[in-house]
């Protein structure tokens, strides 16, 4: 299983992909840092903002304008580290700490866009759009099976033109049809939605520089997150409890989202809950009670209402 994945929740994915052993797939930013350092830009979110025109900058740069939005210029573990509003130029010397960068702040759907690419050339995309919620949580995702054709036509012109010799997949996120970050990988959150066909292509895509796949139709699907309070790491759930939330109706997958042996403050998360998992499905009300299922495995766990 060439799918090299760090994070043992994502293994389900990947099990029984047919895949050669001399293919590898990256799923974390730190093995796509590691094994792609001509595209180590892409992670700049520097370098992001300022190939679309976007104010931005570094802590010597003030802004003409506020508030602005402050965040890592790199971030490899995700989940916003860091990431804040600054309304004045008294919280600005506060938050631009050294590796700290600021762009403009965008309004607008927040949505992860999903790319297979062959030699700078889109072949492959798909839309995922977040409820968000507060604290950089989400309410869910909803992985659109329609295509928003502005923010496509955006998304293909910015790959040709800042990475015309790449094949792989990248993940690009926006913010009001402007781009806030990227990865050279794919989202690992809801793949599973894509189908195994997806898969195979993807295999074919970094062992072969093609993207075979054809979809006559696709099949709108949610990713809904359970969030509880920073503090204590609970134990997992048991396998029988998990095995049973995946059997509810329209769940295609269930992640238990972090190390039980590993202590919060070490968990990559955003600011505003500790995420316990993730129910990927194809119908909202139904993962909103598979994930009420999996809230009571965890008696005396503070919930989050999101």
């Amino acid at each position: 299983m060439p799918f090299h994945v760090r994070d043992p929740w994502r293994k389900q994915y990947f099990e029984g992909v047919p895949c050669p052993p001399d293919v590898h797939i990256p799923i974390d930013d730190i093995d796509c840092w590691e094994w792609y350092p001509d595209y180590r830009y892409v992670y700049d979110k520097l370098h992001v903002a300022r190939s679309q025109g976007v104010a931005s900058g570094l802590a010597q740069d003030m802004p003409q304008a506020f508030p602005v939005f402050a965040k890592p210029r790199v971030n490899l573990k995700g989940m916003g580290l860091g990431s804040r509003i600054v309304h004045d130029a008294k919280a600005f010397a506060e938050a631009m700490a050294p590796g700290m960068m600021w762009m403009e702040l965008f309004t607008g759907p927040h949505i992860s866009t999903d790319c297979a690419v062959v030699e700078g050339r889109v072949t492959w995309m798909r839309h995922a759009e977040g409820i968000p919620s507060t604290g950089g949580m989400f309410r869910h995702w909803t992985i659109h099976g329609r295509e928003d054709r502005a923010l496509s036509r955006f998304l293909t012109d910015w790959i040709a033109r800042e990475m015309p010799h790449y094949t792989g997949m990248i993940n690009i996120e926006t913010i009001g049809g402007r781009i806030i970050e990227a990865q050279i990988r794919f989202a690992d959150q809801w793949c599973d939605l894509y189908g195994r066909p997806w898969f195979e292509a993807v295999v074919a895509l970094y062992g072969e520089g093609r993207w075979p796949l054809a979809e006559p139709e696709v099949r709108e699907g949610y990713s809904v997150p359970l969030f509880a309070r920073h503090g204590s790491v609970p134990p997992h759930p048991s396998a029988a409890v998990q095995e049973a939330i995946r059997a509810m109706p329209n769940v295609s997958s269930l992640q238990i989202t972090y190390h039980a042996q590993t202590a919060g403050a070490d968990h990559p998360m955003p600011p505003g809950g500790f995420r316990l998992g993730i129910v990927n499905g194809w119908n909202l009300p139904d993962l909103l009670n598979a994930r009420r299922s999996l809230a009571a495995a965890f008696p005396g766990v503070e919930m989050l209402e999101l």
